[in-house]
């Protein structure tokens, strides 16, 4: 099956380039409410099923136990800039567990936040574990290791104990086999399992509704719900698509980016989940794309939502300010 075209680049009145991608919109029942092209084909979902990964976090008692903050859940879902808020919280989350940044395993990288990035290079400093933008997550994967009396080192690999919990959510949230599917490694060095756009998104429509799950995991989705929504810029940062999106729609909307032109989202109010792909793994398409369906199922208007319709259709510009095309969302996902 041919991946139609979601978002097209234009240039002097003409489409100059595009991108092809398939959408997965789903309810918890199973039902597909929109699918464009091919959504049974496995794909690396990689950080935007991170609040799967986080359910752990609250069903093993951890985030009561260590008194983690809305800010400090949200970060545990988070890609983050690196910016000081950021770095702070995943530093106080393994302060509150007994443990430091030298426990993390997600490797070191400079900030993913411009501003960031030149601060610390301006004070003549190097990254750490905790400018990750997965330290938010690591850190919650520590802070449930602590709580279930498991030693945290190796605990990146596939069949650590820790992992396998972690895993285990995973699979359970998408209704997947993932011991059956291909298997790699993520940027921060955890496992990442290829799991098709269909699964993902009736799993979001899960955690969306809670329908179809247990009672505690119910609780622990619709705690993860509320702490992003309170601190969406934990989720992301500075002026980021995620962060952007959910300062304006709080709990109307959880959406998550991953690598490679993924996009993953849930609508509480719709018990709808939403999965994307981008094919050639172009970020600026997925967010366009996920800024659509946010438009369209919501029903956001310009009037009561510039932000969010503007990134469906919005302009580019050269170095100079000058006006040279636009980016926009194809009519297979506006009609």
């Amino acid at each position: 099956m041919s991946d139609p075209v979601l978002v097209e680049i234009t240039r002097g009145g003409v489409v100059e380039s595009f991108h092809h991608g398939a959408v997965a919109v789903m309810d918890a029942d199973g039902k597909t409410v929109l699918s464009l092209g091919d959504i049974d084909r496995p794909i690396f979902p990689r950080s935007a099923v991170k609040a799967f990964q986080a359910l752990p976090l609250i069903e093993s008692g951890a985030a009561d136990r260590f008194q983690l903050t809305d800010a400090e859940i949200a970060l545990a879902c988070s890609s983050h800039s690196g910016e000081p808020r950021h770095v702070g919280g995943a530093a106080s989350m393994l302060g509150k567990a007994g443990l430091d940044l030298h426990c993390l395993e997600c490797g070191a990288h400079w900030p993913m936040g411009e501003k960031a990035a030149r601060a610390l290079a301006a004070e003549g400093k190097m990254p750490l574990t905790l400018h990750n933008n997965c330290s938010g997550k690591h850190s919650g994967f520590i802070c449930v290791a602590v709580q279930e009396g498991i030693d945290p080192k190796g605990y990146i690999a596939p069949d650590h104990k820790l992992m396998r919990e972690i895993t285990g959510a995973l699979g359970d949230m998408t209704g997947y086999d993932l011991s059956n599917t291909a298997r790699g490694v993520d940027g921060c060095s955890i496992p990442t399992y290829a799991i098709p756009l269909r699964n993902i998104a009736r799993g979001f429509a899960q955690f969306a509704s809670g329908q179809g799950l247990g009672t505690e995991r119910v609780k622990a989705a619709a705690r993860l719900r509320k702490a992003v929504a309170a601190e969406p810029f934990m989720v992301a940062g500075s002026e980021r698509f995620d962060t952007v999106v959910m300062e304006v729609l709080r709990e109307r909307a959880f959406i998550k980016t991953g690598a490679e032109g993924v996009y993953c989202g849930a609508l509480p109010e719709l018990g709808l989940g939403i999965a994307l792909k981008i094919e050639d793994g172009a970020g600026r398409a997925a967010e366009t794309a996920m800024a659509a369906l946010l438009v369209r199922f919501l029903k956001l208007t310009a009037e009561k939502n510039p932000v969010v319709v503007a990134r469906t259709d919005h302009s580019m510009k050269n170095w100079n300010g000058i006006e040279v095309g636009r980016m926009r969302a194809a009519a297979s996902l506006t009609a």
